[in-house]
């Protein structure tokens, strides 16, 4: 019996966990030949049947679009550049470059024969001024977003060059347009949640990395271009740039030959997070919750509420798509003290393209609109039309983190192994924050360690409260649980990371000590594994043996070897094996004859004036271990031949 009971335990631990893709599987939607579907906008009408719109100007009605052989039918086509599509009482609406649109097909042939100008917003025809939606509020209006432009020598200062650039509009439908927000960069998601409206938004200058902001009217949320109509009559944010660039600094300065200096990272300044700017504006709407940068958010986009009844034990929470990885990610929110903020997990990658627009199906699967012209994505394929679907098994996931006044609650959907989460070295907690700054992202800084004191598992197994020390408000906590496992199966989390944003501590009954688990076998391995001593010359004493520098002696991996670590941190979004896209190739990379030390530290920091000749610059990714980035770095090094 207890040979039996050994093997048994030994199959449990080996068995190895399930991954994201045996739970949610990615299907193609079939495309006619010939058809490009660099999908800008999506939704789905009463009768089931699909609306997209692409980049390129075209909507099709997709007949039957969860079948194999769906069929597709242009709706409407020389529009200029789609990304949003809605419907309404039999009409569809859309933002295209310079107007909100609405298309009715009148003598039900199946095509629109009338077109008509809701509203029109000015432009000033930069590439970069797209405009994003619509989105259809409560009350029946539509909210419309539009990014900033850029300098034409500043190229990388976004600018709002023709008013309501860098804000949100409210628009009715008889054609009455209020501005809502500012602060806004490049705002690729409206979303409506619980009858309030939500955006994401891009890593860029000013903006950190990207995130989920709760857009109440009359906020601004960062970016400082759209205050330049701040002092327009019906604008609901008083706030000046000039007030703004009187506490942090906007770096525009000239050469002695009178040219543009393009802001850097500085190392060793005093950092200014943009929470500490909200005592001086009030109207900041800091981020409900980041996602950070190179893990979680590169290119932000759809926010899409999960309905009940799909998606198992995940409803009523949002996902967000992101462009650059090709993937989605699933957010918590809950309100304390009258503000949203909550935890962001990874949920489904391996999408043929970026993730742009989400939209539900009737069965209740997820169709997904993809792209990547001219933007970049970790999806090989420039455009495609996908659909996600959930084979009815729960997952091991944690379901839900929470605030506590000494902490975190962790829900999952599965009970835990208790022997497993009730070990204080199954968890690990850091906290930081990002840099307020006109330089294009910004790095982690400020991280510290946030000791765990205690954790307490519920009797059912579903939650495990946790005291942790150090908690910091308006900081991004990230949350490792890579030692809990489940009771079934012995699995250890699909995802076992989660980021919670702080921006309030809630108040209440706090754990007492008695209360909880302090045990950890971290700890016992430490007590149990002495340093070796060695004679100290001349003394008879003893003293710790002392060791020099260990070289690091990094194998070749191969491209398969390599290549989900080029996933994990995103360098797939950017950067191709020989092709030319947001940043060089691998192979021009390893043309130049870098170390693998030096790759590793432009990893961590990189110097964009040794490439002079790509637009958008590659932001700091100290996050990446450095064991990972020296595998990296081996295998570009490799391509030399």
């Amino acid at each position: 019996m207890l040979a039996s009971l050994a093997l048994t335990t030994t199959l449990a631990v080996a068995q190895e966990s399930p991954k994201e893709e045996d739970f949610f599987r990615i299907f193609r939607v079939p495309a006619p030949e010939g058809t490009l579907l660099e999908v800008g906008g999506m939704t789905v009408l009463p009768n089931g049947d699909l609306g997209v719109s692409t980049r390129r100007g075209d909507i099709y009605i997709v007949e039957n679009p969860t079948s194999r052989r769906p069929f597709f039918r242009k709706f409407a086509s020389g529009l200029h550049e789609i990304l949003g599509l809605v419907y309404k009482n039999g009409s569809l609406y859309c933002a295209q470059r310079g107007e909100l649109t609405k298309l009715t097909d009148t003598d039900k042939d199946g095509k629109a024969d009338v077109l008509e100008t809701v509203y029109a917003w000015p432009l000033s025809g930069h590439y970069h001024e797209y405009s994003f939606g619509p989105k259809i509020a409560p009350d029946g209006s539509f909210f419309v977003s539009g990014n900033v432009a850029f300098g034409n020598e500043e190229w990388w200062a976004g600018e709002s060059r023709v008013p309501w650039r860098g804000w949100v509009m409210n628009i009715t439908e008889d054609g009455q347009m209020k501005p809502w927000a500012t602060g806004v960069r490049s705002p690729c998601g409206l979303g409506i949640i619980d009858g309030e409206l939500f955006y994401s938004d891009n890593q860029g200058d000013w903006i950190g990395s990207g995130g989920v902001w709760h857009l109440k009217k009359g906020a601004w949320v960062g970016h400082p271009a759209g205050l330049r109509w701040s002092d327009l009559p019906n604008s609901p944010v008083k706030i000046k740039q000039e007030e703004v660039y009187a506490i942090v600094d906007s770096r525009r300065r000239r050469d002695a030959n009178g040219r543009a200096i393009k802001p850097e990272n500085v190392v060793d300044e005093t950092p200014i997070p943009l929470y500490t700017l909200k005592e001086k504006f009030p109207a900041l709407q800091l981020p409900a919750v980041w996602l950070p940068h190179g893990i979680q958010g590169i290119s932000n986009s759809e926010i899409l509420e999960i309905p009940q009844g799909n998606f198992g034990p995940f409803a009523g929470q949002v996902l967000v798509g992101d462009q650059g990885q090709s993937k989605i990610m699933r957010v918590f929110m809950e309100k304390i003290n009258d503000e949203y903020q909550g935890a962001s997990f990874d949920f489904r990658a391996g999408f043929q393209s970026g993730v742009l627009r989400m939209a539900w199906g009737k069965d209740g699967s997820l169709f997904v609109g993809e792209t990547n012209r001219g933007w970049g994505s970790a999806g090989e394929a420039s455009e495609g039309l996908q659909r996600l679907v959930w084979n009815e098994k729960t997952p091991f996931e944690m379901k839900a983190v929470r605030a506590m006044p000494d902490g975190f609650e962790i829900e999952f959907t599965q009970p835990v192994d208790r022997k497993s989460a009730e070990d204080l070295a199954s968890y690990t907690v850091d906290s930081f924050v990002y840099k307020y700054h006109p330089v294009y992202g910004s790095p982690p800084i400020l991280r510290e360690s946030n000791p765990i004191k205690g954790v307490k598992v519920s009797e059912d197994g579903l939650k495990a409260r946790l005291i942790v020390d150090n908690l910091r408000r308006y900081y991004i906590h990230e949350l490792r649980l890579d030692g809990v496992r489940s009771t079934e199966g012995f699995y250890s989390l699909v995802h076992p990371q989660a980021f919670y944003t702080l921006n309030n501590i809630p108040t209440g009954k706090k754990l007492a000590m008695s209360e909880v688990s302090t045990r950890s076998t971290a700890v016992a391995a430490e007590t149990s594994a002495p340093e070796k001593e060695t004679p100290a010359t001349g003394t008879g004493k003893t003293t710790p043996a002392k060791t020099g520098p260990k070289t690091v002696k990094v194998n070749v991996p191969s491209y398969d070897e390599v290549k989900p670590l080029l996933t994990k941190h995103t360098c797939l979004a950017c950067h191709q094996i020989s092709k030319r896209q947001v940043g060089p190739a691998y192979t021009e990379v390893a043309k130049r004859g870098y170390t693998n030390e030096k790759i590793v530290e432009l990893i961590h920091n990189p110097k964009p004036e040794n490439w002079p000749d790509y637009a958008t610059e590659m932001p700091p990714m100290p996050q990446v271990p450095k064991a990972d980035a020296l595998k990296i770095a081996a295998w570009i090094n490799s391509l030399k031949k």
